[in-house]
C-alpha cells in the first residue's frame, strides 16, 4: 500500500475526526455514513482545502500532510483530481476549454492534443467546442471527470458526483467510470448516498459515523453488517437487501 492512499485524521472539533483509511491503487473505496460523518471533511483534507488539527496524508510515496512534522502542501501542489456534484464548470469555456484549463503542468502547445484525448474517452469527441450551457447535465459532468484526469492525479476525488443527473444518465455514467477505472492505477474515493453506486463501483466500502471508521469491507459485508445499515439507511425502504448480487 506504500504507493496508494493512506489517511490519518485527527481533531476533537469543529468537526469530530478520528480515522485512518487506507486506499490501493486501482482501487475504489465508497465512504458512506449519515449526514455529518466527516465524508466531505476527509475528501477535502486529502484534496488540501481542509487542514485537520493533526495527522498525516501520504499518496504514491508523497507526504502531503503530517502535522509532527510540519509538512501541509498546498492544494496546487497535490495532484488531486476532483468531481463534485456541482461541475463547476466555467461558462465562458468551451469543453475544451474547460479540460485545458486544467492542465497548467502540460506544456502549451500540448494541451489542445491532450484535453481532446481525454475527451474522446469520455465519450464526448465531437463536443469539444460546446459551452456548459450547450451540454446536457451527463455531459457537463462528463467534462469535469475529463477534467480531472487532465491533471494526472495521484487520486481521484469523487464527492457525490452523479446526484444532480437523473437515474437513467446516472447509470450511463457509472458505466463510464467502470470503464475509466481498467486504465486507472490510482486510488479513488467514492462519496455517495446512492446505495447502488456504492455497490456498483466500489471495491471496499468506509462507514464513518461521528468522524471514525466504523466498519470497512467489502460492499456485501457492509450490506449485510446491521451496524453499517442502521448508520447509512436505517429503516430507509430503499435499503438494499444483503446478498452476493
Amino acid at each position: 500500500m506504500a504507493e496508494g492512499l493512506q489517511v490519518a485524521l485527527r481533531q476533537a472539533g469543529p468537526i469530530p475526526l478520528d480515522l485512518q483509511l487506507a486506499c490501493a491503487p486501482g482501487e475504489v473505496l465508497g465512504v458512506v455514513g449519515p449526514s455529518g460523518a466527516g465524508k466531505t471533511t476527509l475528501l477535502r483534507a486529502v484534496a488540501g482545502l481542509y487542514r485537520a488539527r493533526a495527522g498525516r496524508i501520504a499518496c504514491g510515496g508523497e507526504v502531503w500532510f503530517d502535522s509532527a512534522a510540519g509538512v501541509d502542501l498546498p492544494a496546487h501542489r497535490r495532484r488531486v483530481g476532483l468531481v463534485f456534484q456541482e461541475h463547476a464548470l466555467f461558462p465562458h469555456l468551451t469543453a475544451l476549454g474547460n479540460v485545458a484549463a486544467a492542465m497548467g503542468h502540460v506544456p502549451r502547445g500540448d494541451r489542445r492534443g491532450r484535453a481532446s484525448e481525454l475527451l474522446a474517452r469520455v465519450h464526448l469527441d465531437g463536443l469539444q467546442d460546446r459551452k456548459p450551457d450547450a451540454l446536457s447535465g451527463g455531459q457537463r459532468q462528463r467534462v469535469a471527470i475529463a477534467r480531472a484526469l487532465a491533471r494526472d492525479p495521484m487520486v481521484l476525488l469523487l464527492d457525490e458526483p452523479f446526484s444532480a443527473v437523473d437515474r437513467r444518465t446516472r447509470t450511463r455514467l457509472h458505466a463510464e467510470i467502470a470503464g475509466l477505472r481498467q486504465g486507472l492505477s490510482i486510488p479513488m474515493l467514492l462519496v455517495s448516498h446512492d446505495l447502488d453506486e456504492v455497490v456498483r463501483l466500489s471495491d471496499r466500502v468506509a462507514v464513518l459515523d461521528e468522524g471514525q471508521v466504523r466498519l470497512v469491507g467489502r460492499p456485501t459485508e457492509a450490506l449485510r453488517d446491521p451496524i453499517a445499515r442502521d448508520l447509512v439507511w436505517g429503516s430507509s425502504p430503499e435499503a438494499p437487501e444483503g446478498g452476493d448480487s
